[in-house]
């Protein structure tokens, strides 16, 4: 089970960090991440972490801005977020699967958990 937490309502230009605790144990080969959907859009991938190793990828959209990270020992993965824009407003996901489907175009992840909401005043 995955349990998102730390949207809320920011400024443009400002920063949030949302959380992600997984509850179980989280296997070497998988990697976790964060998707979102903004209103009337398709869910987008964000940002993975390989849990083993710490490969980590970006949208072109978040490169420079966001960083994702995790805390091993709290079987949690993190996504700080700078810079905002009014664009970023979304539902954000976390997700957790076998780190192929950070890599094989068409794979996604097997377990997602709630959403937390950003909005980004402009």
């Amino acid at each position: 089970q995955l349990q998102a937490s730390g949207g809320g309502l920011v400024q443009a230009g400002g920063s949030l960090r949302l959380s992600c605790a997984a509850s179980g144990r989280i296997f070497s080969s998988y990697a976790l991440g964060w998707f979102r959907q903004a209103p009337g859009k398709e869910r987008e991938f964000v940002a993975a972490v390989f849990w083993s190793g710490g490969t980590t990828y970006y949208a072109d959209s978040v490169k420079g801005r966001f960083t994702i990270s995790t805390d091993n020992a709290k079987n949690t993965v993190y996504l700080q977020m700078n810079s905002l824009k009014f664009e970023d407003t979304a539902v954000y996901y976390c997700a957790a699967g076998v780190r192929s489907w950070v890599v094989e175009a068409g794979a996604r992840p097997g377990y997602w958990g709630q959403g937390t909401l950003v909005t980004v005043s402009s």
